[in-house]
C-alpha cells in the first residue's frame, strides 16, 4: 500500500494528540489518587462523600480521557511504524517502545488502584502515591529525547547536568510536600 507524505503527517499529529491527552489523564488520575487516599483521615460523612466523588471522578478520567487517549496514541504509532518500518531495526526506537511498554504497564496498574480505592482495599499513603506520580514524568523525558536524538542520545556533561537538574527539581517539590505536611502537622 503506498502512503502519501502527507498521510504520515496525519498519523504523526495524531499520535503527539493522543500522547498529550494519555500523559494529562495519567496525571491527574494519580493527582486524584492521593486525594482519595489522604481523605480517609477525615470524619466519616465527609469521607463518605468524597469516596463517592473521588470514585465517580477518577472512572471518567480513566475511561474518556485517558485510555482513549493511550489508545489514540497506539494506533497512530503503529500506523507511523506501519509506514516507517526501518524504525523498528533502530536501537533508539527499540528503546523508546519498551519505555512505552512500561508506561502501558502503569496505565493499567493505575486501574487496580482505581479499583482497589473503590473497593477500600487500598494500603499506598498519599506521599507514596507522590513517588508514583513522579514515574510518568521521568518515562515522558526519556520517550521525547529519544524521539528527537535518537541515535545520538546526549551523553555529554552538559546533558547529564539537565537530568541532574531535573531529578533535583522532583526531589525539591517531594520535599517541600513532605515539609508542608509536618509543618501542617504542628499546627
Amino acid at each position: 500500500m503506498n502512503f502519501s507524505p502527507e498521510t504520515y503527517l496525519w498519523f504523526k499529529s495524531f499520535h503527539i494528540i493522543g500522547v498529550v491527552v494519555w500523559f494529562a489523564g495519567l496525571f491527574y488520575l494519580v493527582r486524584l489518587f492521593i486525594y482519595h487516599v489522604e481523605v480517609q483521615t477525615q470524619k466519616e460523612e465527609i469521607r463518605e462523600v468524597f469516596n463517592k466523588q473521588y470514585t465517580l471522578m477518577e472512572k471518567r478520567l480513566a475511561n474518556i480521557i485517558t485510555t482513549p487517549g493511550m489508545v489514540l496514541a497506539v494506533i497512530m504509532a503503529t500506523g507511523l511504524l506501519y509506514m516507517q518500518p526501518s524504525y523498528l531495526s533502530q536501537a533508539w526506537m527499540q528503546v523508546k517502545l519498551l519505555f512505552v511498554l512500561f508506561l502501558l504497564i502503569y496505565h493499567f496498574y493505575c486501574y487496580r488502584i482505581m479499583n482497589q480505592l473503590t473497593n477500600n482495599q487500598f494500603n499506598f499513603s498519599g506521599q507514596q502515591l507522590r513517588a508514583l506520580n513522579e514515574l510518568p514524568t521521568l518515562l515522558l523525558v526519556v520517550v521525547v529525547m529519544l524521539v528527537v536524538f535518537k541515535n545520538q542520545f546526549p551523553t555529554s556533561a552538559a546533558s547529564w547536568l539537565i537530568f541532574g537538574l531535573i531529578l533535583f527539581m522532583a526531589a525539591s517539590i517531594q520535599f517541600y510536600a513532605k515539609w508542608r505536611r509536618n509543618k501542617k502537622q504542628l499546627t
